[in-house]
């Protein structure tokens, strides 16, 4: 066994948390990594089956997909939220024009960046405490993401990750009391 010593910083509320449970951090981050790192070669693999995404996101991964001949960009992931059209996501996002969302350097399959924003739309799930993956979480990762031209093209645009998140968690409390 090779042991690899990762220094991880905690947001306060994350930390008093952890103690909270009383369970040790390090047997988390393993299970975490674990999951997170077989998301990431499934995806690589051409797998795109992602059984806790919505079905309006993986619409959204499909069209991102067959957008390209070449790998899936992270503006290939944002035109595949947008042109699913009936997502969460588009209903919160201002008017963005007509800006080309141009192909970004890839490697085969899926670019880095890209995997990144999934499984960083994979992160914001569960941080909002949700146990599933929709087109919203999907925009925050690539917000969230710094390097691919889909956040790039939200943030030019003056969206941040943290409003963009405050929103989501407005309009989906909204959307619980109306059902209530």
């Amino acid at each position: 066994m090779t042991i690899v010593r990762i220094d991880v910083t905690l947001p306060d509320d994350l930390a008093a948390a952890l103690t909270e449970t009383g369970l040790p951090a390090s047997a988390l981050c393993e299970r975490a990594l674990e999951q997170a790192l077989r998301r990431v070669s499934a995806l690589r693999s051409g797998d795109v089956e992602m059984p806790n995404w919505t079905a309006r996101a993986r619409t959204a991964l499909r069209l991102a997909s067959q957008r390209t001949d070449a790998a899936v960009t992270t503006a290939d992931l944002l035109h595949g939220v947008l042109a699913e059209g009936t997502n969460l996501a588009v209903r919160l996002l201002p008017p963005l024009g007509e800006a080309p969302l141009g192909q970004e350097d890839a490697v085969p399959q899926w670019s880095g960046p890209a995997v990144a924003a999934l499984e960083l739309a994979h992160a914001e799930a569960a941080g909002l405490g949700h146990n599933y993956v929709g087109c919203e979480h999907l925009v925050l990762g690539l917000l969230a993401e710094p390097s691919g031209r889909g956040g790039e093209f939200l943030r030019a645009r003056g969206l941040d990750l943290a409003s963009f998140r405050a929103a989501v968690v407005a309009a989906l409390a909204g959307f619980t009391h109306a059902r209530g």
